[in-house]
């Protein structure tokens, strides 16, 4: 079988015109080149040189060898480019899932700047709620997801995913423009107990935070309307119908909707990525940078909303 090393040798040969020059334009010494040369006449079966007392002459041999061996050493190349850029993480695929609100806010930022630096890594996105995501990280059909959890729900990730934290959000109140408590900086809860709410769908995290917030406040809310996408939660609050507690990446600043903080809770949604801890895939090193900028920009950015340091 050709070794690649010895066609490069040989073609080293050719333009320097003897062994000794060859050699010191690759580094080697003059006693390895020849012994190359010797070991691939061994291999074709047939002299490349031909060998005078001080100087060597390539067969037609050799120089047909050099100019077939042109194309296919390039195709090496280039194949050992691609290698270094799957193992550090610049070409390849990665698979990535994430919930609606930080599919809207967040990843269009990392995203956008993950696609400048990595141009030859491949981005493929599902969407879904951490029940639904975690499983495909740890069954590697996803490589990583975007995932959050409540203060007040209790709630730990599976030991052999690591954790990257991202965000902290403050819980906004939603309030129609009529409201009394609209042009309130900050409301407490207490002032809430007898409100109609708009909540998040029974069984979701975000309706049980909203449960154990108020059970706090001594009362239970009267949740009468239920919707996952918070675009219906903001309509039925401006159409006057209840009051609603969101996520700050979840807030959008729209007509006849006000928002107000939530007075002495201290309680957030942690919104971090998380990937196996014995991953494979080096391009998860490149993303795991674009989504910490992203978040420190949205972080100094949104109201009720502060990037996450990373725990030491």
């Amino acid at each position: 079988m050709l070794n690649p090393v010895h066609l490069r040798t040989l073609a080293a040969v050719l333009n320097a015109g003897s062994f000794a020059a060859a050699a010191r334009s690759l580094g080697y010494t003059g006693s390895a080149v020849s012994q190359q040369i010797a070991a691939l006449e061994r291999v074709v079966k047939v002299p490349l040189f031909e060998r005078g007392a001080h100087t060597i002459t390539p067969t037609p041999a050799a120089r047909y060898l050099v100019q077939r061996s042109v194309d296919v050493l390039s195709a090496l190349d280039a194949l050992e480019e691609d290698v270094r850029g799957l193992c550090e993480g610049t070409i390849g695929r990665l698979r990535l899932g994430s919930f609606p609100t930080a599919s809207q806010r967040l990843l269009p930022i990392a995203l956008a700047g993950y696609a400048q630096s990595h141009p030859a890594v491949e981005t493929l996105l599902d969407e879904g709620e951490p029940d639904e995501l975690i499983p495909l990280v740890r069954a590697g059909e996803l490589d990583m997801a975007l995932v959050y959890r409540y203060d007040l729900v209790p709630r730990a990730w599976p030991r052999d995913l690591h954790q990257v934290r991202l965000l902290e959000e403050e819980l906004l109140v939603l309030l129609p423009e009529r409201h009394s408590l609209a042009g309130a900086g900050a409301v407490g809860l207490d002032d809430l107990k007898h409100e109609t709410w708009v909540a998040t769908r029974e069984g979701t995290a975000g309706a049980a935070f909203l449960r154990g917030l108020c059970a706090q406040a001594g009362y239970q809310p009267q949740v009468d309307y239920r919707s996952n996408d918070y675009g219906v939660i903001r309509g039925f609050v401006r159409s006057g119908l209840g009051v609603a507690l969101v996520p700050a990446l979840a807030h959008q600043p729209s007509d006849g909707v006000a928002a107000a903080r939530l007075d002495g809770v201290g309680a957030r949604r942690r919104i971090g990525a998380v990937y196996r801890s014995e991953t494979t895939n080096p391009a998860i090193t490149g993303a795991v940078r674009a989504l910490r900028r992203a978040a420190a920009r949205l972080g100094g950015v949104l109201p009720g909303l502060a990037f996450a340091e990373q725990q030491r």
